[in-house]
């Protein structure tokens, strides 16, 4: 109770709640712009059609619809809740020693030469957009060229929408593209890309997809790879290599490994971002990886205390149930069989969508070549349509891709495989 002449906000309390009067710290804070994916992930919901479908998830989804869990991990998962020798404690902050050891040999292969000399430092981290923060403030803070070392770093254009932020954060501002994937042809055009790539200034940093490039699904070749490594290698630049689907794109270990194992045959220093979450199921794990390369074994332990310091300011240690069942499987003979049977067989459905949603166009009399979308490969494709052609299908078909163009092949089933064939046709030939 106030006293006697006294106000409420004598104390303090003004009347809009403000205690002490003073402004929130927040006051100009400004709403940041919502990414592409946010907005079309919004639209979609607020849709009530009951025909809707959102093509532009990144999960893998079953023939049902629904993001799938491997039976494999599902059974691990089960054994490792009741293994009473795992105790729940924090790991180093670079990670679990033989989730590294287990993940650097599936990508390297156990006979690499750079692991062998041990000029290999293979770091833990909580997620694919983690591996590549970590890699990206390794890279400024040990640039041997300058110590204010900002960049220029190119990615592919179009590439995620999420990496120019990413290395943003780190504090490398200067972002430039490469030219990756000619709309025309329908696939990756090398000669620009090496045209842009040999304008590039030395040491810049050029992020490359090693497999089941997001969002085209269209990956370079071997006889391409060889080319742009000797252009990387002659011009001084620096190779950023993804593998976030390692095993989904080509079903095969080794294959999707291929362009990592085979910069590091040429001797050539690079890092490289994984993520295990997309091929073991586990997308609320966090299961990523940083690979970094070196050209001396005698550069290990710095670049290890580096590395050690960014972790600590950044997330401090990663979260270790995901990286328990990784490290399960890639160890037992008889799980990896029964994992690669089951990634396998997801391949395989992806392959036969794109062969079905190809013949289906075709029949339909769709205008255009469909010829490229069973040369790309993993759970992503481009269609090759055009910025009114996909704003034509979420508006009036209630169809969501991604603005590029861009889908994910898996979100096709048997349920609206004839209303997803029937609606890109109508936007080929009826939007302007």
């Amino acid at each position: 109770m106030s006293r006697p002449g006294s106000s409420p906000n004598e104390k303090g309390v003004k009347q809009n709640g403000d205690p002490g009067g003073h402004l929130s710290v927040f006051t100009n804070a400004h709403t940041a712009a919502e990414s592409p994916e946010t907005r079309l992930w919004s639209a979609f919901k607020k849709d009530t059609h009951k025909r809707r479908v959102y093509l532009a998830g990144r999960e893998y989804y079953s023939e049902e619809g629904k993001t799938f869990e491997l039976c494999l991990v599902r059974k691990i998962k089960q054994q490792l809740s009741a293994d009473p020798t795992l105790r729940p404690e924090y790991p180093s902050s670079l990670g679990l020693t033989e989730y590294i050891r287990r993940a650097t040999e599936m990508t390297l292969g156990r006979s690499c030469q750079a692991v062998v000399e041990d000029r290999v430092l293979g770091i833990q981290t909580p997620g694919f957009t983690a591996a590549v923060r970590l890699g990206a403030e390794l890279l400024r803070h040990c640039n041997d060229v300058c110590a204010a070392w900002c960049g220029p770093v190119y990615l592919s254009s179009p590439c995620d929408d999420s990496l120019a932020g990413i290395f943003q954060a780190a504090g490398i501002q200067d972002i430039r593209e490469y030219y990756y994937w000619d709309d025309m042809q329908r696939c990756v055009c090398l000669e620009k890309l090496l045209e842009d790539l040999e304008k590039a200034p030395e040491q810049s940093v050029v992020v490359l997809s090693a497999s089941a490039h997001y969002p085209t699904g269209a990956d370079l070749s071997q006889n391409q790879w060889a080319v742009i490594t000797k252009l990387i290698m002659r011009r001084r630049l620096f190779p950023f290599l993804l593998l976030p689907t390692q095993a989904l794109c080509y079903g095969d270990l080794e294959r999707d490994a291929w362009p990592v194992r085979y910069c590091a045959s040429q001797g050539m220093e690079f890092v490289c971002a994984q993520s295990f979450s997309h091929c073991f199921g586990l997308y609320g794990e966090a299961v990523g990886h940083l690979l970094c390369v070196l050209k001396q074994s005698s550069l290990l332990l710095s670049v290890r205390s580096q590395a050690d310091k960014i972790v600590k300011s950044l997330w401090a240690q990663p979260p270790v149930g995901g990286a328990h069942v990784v490290t399960t499987v890639l160890s037992n003979p008889a799980h990896l069989v029964e994992w690669q049977e089951e990634v396998k067989h997801i391949v395989e459905r992806c392959m036969l969508i794109r062969e079905v949603l190809g013949d289906r166009l075709r029949l339909l009399g769709t205008p255009g070549s469909w010829d490229h979308l069973t040369k790309q490969g993993g759970l992503y494709c481009h269609t090759g349509l055009n910025g009114e052609q996909v704003e034509f299908l979420s508006k009036r078909r209630h169809v969501y891709l991604q603005p590029s163009g861009c889908l994910n092949v898996s979100a096709i089933n048997g349920l609206n495989l004839d209303y997803i064939v029937e609606s890109i046709h109508l936007a080929l030939t009826t939007s302007p």
